[in-house]
């Protein structure tokens, strides 16, 4: 006859309970039950699997692994709210019918450059890389990509209020 192994019967008859005691704990349900898993899996390492366990200990371990995710959910939450308004485009998430349709108007007028303006421009202006980094990344001489760059703001110069003026009826068929 085989016996059930002990670290079974002792979760059956304290699992419930954990978990109760995790929910209150944790952010949101699922959390709980990691929790208890993690705590449970701790406990039992260290003390072994040899014999009981005092439930007490198991709950302290889910109380500080709790405290433990939350901490560090909050520094992940900080973390990526800094990096949102630290961003340099983080103004373009912002949504308002102005800024969109400037933004479009902008999108275009980018399009209509030639590929290599294109291409120096998204590299400065949003890889925010140096001409030299721009000319070692496009193995062009920083003269050549200085030009591009600034014949591409001229152009957009130019063209940013051509998109703003035009009705979109008239920009497909030019």
């Amino acid at each position: 006859m085989k016996s059930e192994p002990i670290w079974k019967a002792w979760f059956a008859k304290h699992g419930a309970k954990l978990l109760l005691f995790a929910r209150q704990q944790a952010r949101n349900p699922y959390d709980a039950e990691d929790l208890v898993q993690e705590a449970f899996v701790r406990i039992w390492r260290l003390y072994g699997h040899t014999g009981e366990v005092a439930p007490g200990l198991v709950y302290r371990a889910i109380r500080r692994l709790a405290i433990d995710w939350a901490r560090s959910l909050d520094r992940r939450a900080l973390r990526e709210q800094k990096t949102y308004l630290d961003a340099p485009l983080s103004s373009a998430f912002q949504r308002s019918l102005e800024t969109d349709e400037r933004q479009q108007a902008l999108l275009r007028a980018v399009d209509r450059l030639p590929d290599e303006q294109k291409e120096v421009l998204t590299l400065k202006i949003w890889g925010e890389l140096t001409f030299d980094e721009i000319s070692r990344t496009l193995d062009l001489s920083m003269n050549t990509v200085a030009s591009r760059y600034r014949y591409a703001l001229s152009k957009l110069k130019e063209w940013v209020p051509e998109e703003l003026e035009s009705p979109p009826k008239e920009r497909q068929t030019k």
